[in-house]
């Protein structure tokens, strides 16, 4: 009997996944728990075992579809899905129509694009026809490519920021003078955890109607990667020495590049803290992790003068920023935790 494998609920709350990269291909045989396809989620992309040994008959889902949980995407044993075509005689239209291979999504792109599909010839497995073979059969102009992986993920969620947090930034100087900036990022951070334990409205998310106030201090940090942002997470920022958090910082920057992070790695952040080093420019506007209500920039660290004890002197400044959800803190609290945190970073 053909085994029908759908799309497993894989926690967190998600509800969908992207078809990152099937691993076997029609007719490939597939042993139980061998490596089968890798689903993109909106936290990280996990590889998924076959749950079961025999021929993979059809693959119905293509890489690059985002489908609901549920969803079946591939049929393993059977006697695969190839439709046969009569020797003698064109078929009836509805016929043909019923061969066309191609899910609800891309027929209603099509729809809207006014293409025939039965124009079409699918460059999808077992010929379904792909959303690109929609869109490339219309003149367009420039090169077009579709949005996937983490991609996918930053517009999704980005999207959702802009849509649902009012977001103000405060910026404040800071002299870095007596920091060592080889230990920068870690530093930041367990200051950053410290001066939350004064201010729990920014270590919180709101919920409904109720301001969650969290009592760990679990710090996301941006990290960029070929494929784009992501934010993987430093664990009790507030009870762990430095060089300790330096330890981790180092490991989950080079998981984040290689794409090496497992889920775990990414979840729970109670805030979040950028700094981009050269890259961080004189001043930027950091958006709000959701669900998180504040995130901290770092920006471009420098020999400026300043005036000390009225002369001017050189020292290693740079711009301090947090951006906060308005919902849930008011500017003043706001302004008092970036510069509590700059007395501490300053000391």
């Amino acid at each position: 009997m053909p085994y029908e494998f759908k799309l497993p609920d894989l926690g967190e709350g998600l509800t969908e996944g992207e078809i990152a990269r099937w691993l076997v291909a029609e007719g490939d045989e597939v042993a139980e728990d061998a490596p089968l396809v890798e689903i993109q989620t909106d936290k990280t992309t996990v590889e998924i075992p076959s749950p079961a040994a025999g021929v993979v008959s059809r693959i119905l889902v293509a890489e690059g579809d985002v489908v609901p949980v549920g969803t079946v995407l591939v049929v393993i044993g059977g006697s695969g899905g190839a439709t046969e075509t009569p020797e003698l005689g064109s078929p009836p239209a509805n016929q043909v129509r019923e061969r066309i291979q191609a899910t609800p999504l891309v027929r209603r792109v099509a729809q809207e694009l006014g293409v025939d599909l039965a124009t079409i010839t699918g460059t999808g497995p077992a010929g379904r026809i792909t959303e690109e073979d929609v869109r490339g059969s219309t003149p367009a102009e420039g090169r077009r490519e579709k949005v996937r992986g983490v991609r996918r993920q930053i517009v999704e969620h980005l999207t959702r920021t802009h849509r649902e947090v009012p977001a103000v930034t405060y910026v404040e100087e800071c002299d870095f003078t007596n920091v060592d900036l080889k230990l920068l990022l870690p530093t930041v951070l367990h200051a950053t955890a410290e001066t939350l334990k004064e201010f729990p409205e920014l270590n919180a998310r709101l919920e409904d109607d109720e301001i969650v106030y969290l009592d760990r201090y679990d710090l996301g940090i941006a990290v960029q990667t070929h494929l784009g942002l992501v934010v993987p997470v430093v664990r009790d920022c507030d009870s762990r020495p430095v060089d300790e958090l330096r330890a981790d910082v180092d490991a989950l920057a080079e998981k984040a590049r290689t794409g090496t992070l497992a889920p775990e790695e990414l979840r729970g952040s109670t805030f979040s803290v950028t700094s981009a080093g050269k890259l961080g420019g004189l001043f930027v506007t950091p958006l709000v992790n959701y669900p998180e209500v504040g995130i901290l920039g770092v920006h471009r660290i420098g020999p400026r003068p300043v005036v000390r004890d009225g002369e001017v002197v050189v020292r290693q400044m740079g711009n301090v920023s947090v951006t906060f959800d308005h919902r849930v803190v008011d500017g003043a609290r706001a302004a008092e935790f970036t510069l509590a945190l700059i007395r501490r970073l300053e000391r």
